[in-house]
């Protein structure tokens, strides 16, 4: 039994900061994601440079380097913003810097699994759907949006397993999240492979239950499709 020396329901409040964290970014990343796959599928130009920009960009920066690069770079973008009209500084929150920076890289990597499973997706159904009269919103929405989510949740599934640990970068910007909580009472109790391994073992379970979620996920969206089996 690990002896927490009190701190135990810090790093519960920590872990449950975690799961703030990474839920609010994968559902901003999901949007930003799913974004940069039609863009990057589009016919015009402009948009798949865009596209191909925003994956290749916050594919090729590591994420730490992000994180910071959006908190403090924010801070002074927002603070002369608020200068020209009259305002003073002005700093973004941790959590929400920390959710947008996760969130851009999720993105970034979820662009290129929706795009795939985009490519998957024959272009007889974009036909069928004409012919039926329906306009190109509706036939994304009613006949490849649900197939797309399908194909690509394996891939999402992975990204949000990377995505849950990654949270512990933010924990330099000063959110009190599992690593944060850990830091600090390492530093009180100068025992820092006690509250490591305890920030480890709750990422393993925080881990286990979201696979868990997202193999009961995966066995709902593919009801009624016949499986081939080799």
């Amino acid at each position: 039994m690990i002896d927490l020396q009190g701190f135990g329901h810090q790093l519960l409040l920590g872990a449950w900061m975690t799961i703030r964290l990474a839920l609010a970014a994968l559902v901003l990343g999901l949007g930003l994601g799913l974004l940069g796959a039609v863009m990057k599928s589009s016919r015009l130009r402009p948009l798949r440079i865009a596209g191909d920009l925003y994956s290749t960009l916050f594919r090729g920066v590591p994420e730490f380097v992000v994180v910071l690069l959006i908190y403090f770079g924010s801070t002074s973008v927002l603070t002369t913003v608020s200068g020209w009209f009259g305002g003073g500084f002005v700093e973004l929150s941790p959590f929400a810097a920390g959710t947008f920076a996760l969130a851009v890289c999720f993105g970034a990597y979820a662009t290129e699994v929706f795009r795939g499973a985009l490519l998957t997706i024959p272009y007889g159904q974009y036909e069928a759907g004409q012919a039926l009269g329906l306009s190109k919103a509706r036939i994304f929405r009613r006949i490849v949006l649900p197939q797309l989510w399908r194909i690509a949740l394996p891939g999402l599934g992975n990204l949000f397993m990377v995505l849950m640990k990654d949270t512990a970068l933010v924990s330099v910007i000063g959110l009190e999240e599992i690593m944060r909580k850990a830091q600090i009472a390492t530093g009180a109790t100068k025992e820092p492979f006690t509250f490591y391994l305890a920030a480890a073992c709750m990422y393993l379970c925080i881990t286990i239950v979201a696979t868990i979620g997202l193999q009961l996920l995966e066995r709902r969206t593919n009801r009624g499709i016949r499986r081939v089996h080799a």
